[in-house]
């Protein structure tokens, strides 16, 4: 989180993370090379390159989708959700390679523009093992470039975050183009090998994934917690959070996050203003709630971030009586003051 807009700050975290990242993408694409052309001496350089920059955005676009339903399963998974940006834009640029290389192979030395070339060379569209793959992988990847293009928290703030959030869950348009396109091309080259099985791997892997991440999410939302008295709830026991973090509960069909941190319990919308991520997943850092996507923070006593920013979310009113936490089914308006509840020794 920064006051203007600036070159992203990499923080000793985000360097570990990145040295990986490349040095995983470095070390697929020098194994898909060497067994390529162990198994196909006779195929070009040019054709081993697209096909590795393909299949290792593909790879990667998986990961990506595969990250947010993970990180609702099990919190373990926050730090690749805290450097899913990093996963997205290195995503295009391999899938950029792999459009680049092709273009030049096999449109740029015709007497037809390259860019025309790939939307009018195929023309098949009655046969379906002739049907044209290639500007499918086109509108894909103008889909990430758009993505990758507005990466940055000055399109967030300038689009808006509606907007914004609409724009990047073009991801899932974009990964289905992306499958249809390397079928299709499939298709046209051959069936054998594991390619087709890969494809369904994926395809069932990403289905099923958010399938149960939704079905775990809709469990915990269908759970009410107890009246206690006009116009409280009863949340949770004192114990059952953690020093430092949160639960999650829904109060009058809200989603709010309870925090317990130096003997003190407070509760706030669950929905950051950032990019409406989850604050109960975060900790507190410093007094104040961290969000995990990106870090940023709010007070909870008051829900609003620490000067100089000025973003806010609801506060409620909390209080504990014999070792259970009660909250307000009221909200209070964004940065409204609230007085922590105090736990007794002991948490009693």
């Amino acid at each position: 989180m920064s006051v203007g807009y600036r070159a992203v700050g990499w923080n000793p975290s985000k360097r570990r993370y990145d040295l990986v990242l490349a040095a995983g993408v470095a070390l697929y694409l020098a194994l898909f090379a060497l067994v390529s052309l162990t198994r196909h001496p006779d195929v070009t350089l040019e054709t081993v390159l697209i096909r590795a920059f393909g299949s290792g955005a593909l790879l990667l676009l998986h990961v990506i989708l595969s990250i947010g339903p993970l990180c609702r399963l099990s919190p373990r998974w926050l730090p690749l959700l805290y450097n899913r940006r990093h996963l997205g834009v290195t995503m295009f640029l391999l899938a950029l390679l792999h459009g680049g290389f092709a273009l030049v192979q096999f449109h740029a030395l015709g007497d037809t523009n390259p860019f025309v070339s790939v939307l009018t060379a195929e023309t098949s569209w009655g046969r379906l093992a002739r049907l044209p793959f290639q500007p499918l992988g086109a509108a894909a990847l103008l889909i990430l470039f758009l993505m990758a293009a507005t990466s940055h928290d000055f399109w967030l703030a300038n689009l808006t975050a509606p907007v914004w959030k609409s724009l990047h869950m073009l991801v899932y348009v974009a990964w289905v183009l992306v499958l249809l396109h390397v079928a299709f091309g499939a298709l046209q080259d051959q069936l054998e090998g594991p390619l087709p099985v890969v494809l369904l791997a994926g395809l069932l892997w990403v289905g099923c994934l958010h399938l149960v991440a939704a079905q775990a999410e809709a469990a915990h939302d269908r759970e009410r917690p107890a009246a206690a008295g006009e116009g409280w709830v009863d949340v949770c026991a004192v114990d059952s959070i953690l020093e430092g973090r949160a639960r999650t509960v829904v109060v009058s069909g809200e989603r709010i996050a309870v925090f317990r941190w130096d003997g003190r319990v407070a509760a706030l919308s669950n929905v950051c203003q950032h990019q409406n991520g989850p604050l109960g997943e975060g900790r507190i850092v410093d007094g104040c709630v961290t969000c995990p996507w990106h870090g940023y923070q709010y007070r909870p006593e008051d829900g609003r971030s620490p000067p100089p920013f000025t973003e806010a979310v609801p506060t409620f009113a909390v209080r504990v009586e014999r070792g259970r936490v009660l909250v307000a089914t009221t909200p209070c308006a964004p940065g409204t003051v609230q007085t922590p509840a105090i736990v007794p020794e002991g948490g009693a």
